[in-house]
C-alpha cells in the first residue's frame, strides 16, 4: 500500500494567479495582495506550521520548493511570502505552549488569516541584524517598554504581526537580545515612508518606529535574554533558505525566458534564429550550469536542515551568498542573450534582472556571509 502524502506535499502553488499581477505590482510598486490571497486560498500561508496548531506541516525542502515557485512568478510576492514563513517558523520553533499570543498567532497563520513578518534590523546596526541598538526597559509587573527604529520591515503596513528584536533589559551588549510578537496596531507604533526600490518593488518594506510600546511576557519569543539564540537557530537558517529559494526561482524563470526567446527570435535575412549562434548557446549553457549548481546547493541545505545534520551551519552560511551571486550572473546573461527585447521591457526579463539584485544587499549581505564563513573555516568566533 502506498502511504498517503503529507498535507504539505499536496498543496499546489497557484502560479498563474500570482504571475498575472506581477508586472502591475512591479510597475506600480504596490503590495501583491492578489498573490497573497491566492496563496491563502491554496492553503499555503500556513506551510511549515505544525499540525498541533492546525497547520499542514512541511519541512525545509517543501518550503524551499514553494518559495522557489512563487519567485519564478513574482519576486515581490516571494519576498513577502518568505518573511511570513520565516516569522511563522520562528514562532513555531520557539513556542512553549499551544496557548497564549504565540499559539493564537500560529493558529491564525495556519488558517490563512494572519500575515506575519520579521523586524530585526535597526538603523544603528544596519545589516548586522543580530545586533540591537534599542534596549527594552523592564517594568515591575514583568512587562517591558521598548523604543526602537526598525529599518525596512517587509510588509510593514500589511502585516498582522511583527516578530521583532530588542536589546534585553539590564544589558548593554548588542548581542543580548529578546524577541517579541508585536501587534502593529498597538499604540506607539508608526510606519514611516514607502519603499521605492530598484527591484522587488511591491514587497511593502518601510521603516517602523516604536515609542513607548509595552509588551507582556507572554509575547516574548524564547527565553529572557535568549533572542540571539532564537535568531541563530530558528530564524537565520529559514531566512537564508528562503532567500536562496527566491534567487533560484528568479534565475530559473529568467533562463527559461531567454532560452525560449533565443529559440524563436528569427534573423530573417539569414534564415536562422538566435540559438543558431554558438555564442548565444554557450552563454545559455554556462548560465544553466550556474543555476544547477545553486539549485543543488539549495536542495542539499534543505535536506541537512530537515535531518538536523550538524553540517547544516556551514551550508546555511554559504547558501544565500552563492544563490544571490548566481542570480545576478544568470539574469545578466539572460539580458545579454535577449538584447534589446529585454532592455526595452518587451520581455519581463528586466524585472527579474532587477529583482535578482536584492538578495546580495539584503542582510546578512553577501560580504558579511562570506566573512562569517571564513571565520568558521579558520576557527574564529563568528560574532
Amino acid at each position: 500500500m502506498i502511504p498517503a502524502q503529507p498535507v504539505a506535499e499536496q498543496l499546489a502553488v497557484p502560479l498563474e494567479e500570482i504571475a498575472a499581477h506581477a508586472a502591475a505590482v512591479d510597475r506600480e510598486a504596490r503590495f501583491p495582495h492578489e498573490a497573497i490571497d491566492a496563496l491563502r486560498n491554496a492553503g499555503l500561508m500556513g506551510l511549515g506550521v505544525p499540525e498541533r496548531f492546525g497547520g499542514p506541516g512541511g519541512g525545509a525542502a517543501r518550503i524551499a520548493d514553494a518559495i522557489q515557485q512563487v519567485a519564478s512568478a513574482c519576486g515581490s510576492a516571494a519576498m513577502v511570502y518568505t518573511m511570513h514563513l520565516v516569522g511563522a517558523r520562528t514562532l513555531a520553533l520557539a513556542a512553549r505552549s499551544d496557548r497564549g499570543p504565540l499559539g493564537d498567532a500560529l493558529r491564525a497563520i495556519a488558517a490563512g488569516e494572519h500575515l506575519t513578518t520579521i523586524a530585526f534590523s535597526e538603523r544603528g546596526s544596519r545589516s548586522h541584524f543580530w545586533a540591537q541598538i534599542s534596549r527594552a526597559a523592564a517594568r515591575s509587573d514583568g512587562s517591558v517598554v521598548v523604543d526602537a527604529e526598525k529599518a525596512w520591515v517587509t510588509a510593514a503596513r500589511e502585516a498582522d504581526s511583527y516578530v521583532a528584536a530588542f536589546g534585553a533589559p539590564g544589558s548593554d551588549d548588542p548581542l543580548v537580545t529578546e524577541l517579541y510578537l508585536i501587534d502593529p496596531r498597538a499604540p506607539g507604533i508608526e510606519v514611516e515612508g514607502a519603499f521605492d526600490g530598484l527591484g522587488m518593488r511591491g514587497n511593502g518594506s518601510s521603516p517602523v518606529r516604536l515609542h513607548g510600546v509595552r509588551l507582556e511576557p507572554a509575547r516574548r519569543v524564547g527565553d529572557p535574554a535568549g533572542g540571539f539564540e532564537v535568531m541563530m537557530t530558528a530564524t537565520l537558517p529559514w531566512f537564508v533558505l528562503g532567500c536562496g529559494a527566491c534567487c533560484v526561482g528568479l534565475a530559473g524563470a529568467a533562463l527559461e525566458l531567454a532560452a525560449q526567446h533565443a529559440a524563436t527570435a528569427r534573423l530573417e535575412h539569414e534564415g536562422s534564429v538566435l540559438a543558431d549562434l554558438p555564442t548565444i548557446r554557450a552563454r545559455l549553457g554556462e548560465a544553466k550550469v550556474r543555476h544547477q549548481q545553486a539549485q543543488a546547493f539549495l536542495t542539499e541545505t534543505a535536506a541537512r536542515l530537515d535531518t538536523g545534520d550538524p553540517a547544516a551551519q556551514l551550508a546555511v552560511l554559504g547558501l544565500k551568498a552563492a544563490c544571490a551571486e548566481m542570480a545576478i550572473e544568470v539574469t545578466d546573461a539572460a539580458m545579454r542573450v535577449c538584447g534589446g527585447a529585454a532592455y526595452s521591457r518587451h520581455l519581463p526579463l528586466e524585472r527579474l534582472f532587477r529583482d535578482a539584485r536584492a538578495a546580495a544587499v539584503m542582510a546578512p549581505t553577501t560580504d558579511i556571509l562570506v566573512d562569517l564563513l571564513g571565520k568558521t573555516l579558520t576557527g574564529r568566533p563568528l560574532f
